[in-house]
């Protein structure tokens, strides 16, 4: 049996590595879509419908896969399920989502289709340039390193706490039967859907009152997450129920961000480059956040633990304050939204400017066009005598 699974290790990483491919695919155009569809207030309604289902579906993969790993006695069934959801996605995609221009739904619909295509360096350069596109990309990056930190090690985490207080048996084997997943999975899904129907209304009223209000409620959101997940990892220690509460609380506040962000992206890139600003975004997010930071933090873990003696306690502590690297990434990016609240109506202006300036010109080109029309049907009366 082992044998088998390593000869045909190299079909489970592509396999792994094509759905990859094609959730960055789908994550990218997607918002892309919705902001061609949708703008202002309905469009961060329709965002926030959107990015419910980021914490919500990964939730749910922790549910399932718990359940279905326990009924079946196979971890791989989790990953044979799934698949039979992405097809009746597609389906539902095919059928109900129309095709349409670029910034169809701002009137730009001339502009998207008939102004000249640029290239894709030509949109990195610009979006180089747009420094609330930078800031809002490494504020992402901060909350993909601390939620990818977080559900790599927080189940072992919540487990190993459970041992130091007694409540559960301790495990040495790779797979050790517990809830902790189960119930990291359905705090991820709770707290995801209110965070983020928070994090959308509270944009949506706010930016009645201050233009800057969406990279406002990203920092503020972030700062608030850092003292709540710090709380959360040093009271693992003493009580586990003060963890859960200060733990969910992070999370709230860290899914309050996703369709904030979103629509701080849309709106200071003009429509043409918003599907390479997608692209960029989260790619710099997955790279320097959620691919790296469960390695960093258990190297972290690693390196605190040489030395000391190999018990449960020490490795629930080592873990411990590995992760405290995450509420200082919190931090950090929380400094990142405020700096693109300095430069975010600037670049509204430049990227809502752009637009108008290329619609303008190709009227005056239309306007001077007609009017030689006219000069060369005039004259042309004259002429024939």
């Amino acid at each position: 049996m082992l044998v088998c699974c390593r000869q045909y290790s190299w079909l489970f990483f592509l396999s792994r590595g094509v759905v990859g491919a094609g959730a960055a695919s789908y994550s990218t155009i997607a918002p892309t879509v919705l902001g061609d569809l949708f703008v202002k207030d309905q469009r961060t309604c329709v965002l926030a419908v959107f990015y419910i289902f980021i914490p919500v579906g990964s939730g749910l993969g922790y549910v399932l896969g718990s359940v279905v790993a326990e009924l079946t006695g196979n971890w791989r069934w989790a990953l044979r399920i799934m698949p039979c959801l992405d097809a009746l996605a597609l389906v539902l995609l095919i059928l109900l989502v129309p095709d349409i221009p670029r910034g169809a739904a701002e009137k730009q619909e001339e502009v998207a289709v008939e102004a000249p295509r640029s290239s894709w360096c030509e949109d990195v350069r610009y979006l180089g340039r747009n420094w609330s596109f930078v800031f809002s990309t490494l504020g992402v990056t901060a909350i993909a390193f601390v939620t990818g930190a977080l559900g790599f090690w927080a189940p072992k985490f919540l487990f190993e706490a459970r041992v130091v207080h007694g409540l559960q048996l301790p495990c040495f084997q790779d797979q050790c039967g517990s809830q902790d997943s189960l119930i990291f999975g359905a705090l991820t899904v709770a707290t995801g859907i209110i965070g983020v129907i928070l994090g959308a209304e509270a944009s949506r009223r706010y930016k009645k009152v201050n233009p800057r209000a969406e990279p406002l409620i990203c920092a503020s959101s972030l700062f608030a997450t850092a003292p709540c997940l710090y709380l959360a990892l040093i009271l693992a220690s003493r009580t586990l129920l003060a963890s859960y509460v200060f733990l969910a609380l992070g999370e709230l506040l860290l899914s309050c961000n996703w369709a904030v962000v979103a629509d701080v992206l849309l709106s200071v890139v003009v429509p043409r480059c918003r599907g390479t600003a997608e692209a960029l975004q989260i790619t710099v997010a997955h790279i320097l956040g959620d691919a790296g930071s469960p390695y960093l933090t258990g190297l972290i873990s690693s390196v605190l633990q040489t030395g000391r003696p190999n018990s449960y306690l020490q490795r629930f502590l080592s873990l411990q304050h590995s992760f405290l690297c995450c509420a200082f990434a919190i931090v950090l990016g929380g400094g990142c939204f405020l700096l693109t609240a300095l430069h975010l109506e600037r670049d509204q202006a430049q990227a809502r400017q752009s637009g108008k300036g290329t619609l303008e010109s190709k009227d005056a080109t239309s306007r001077n066009t007609e009017h030689q029309g006219l000069l060369s049907s005039t004259s042309t009366p004259a002429e024939e005598p």
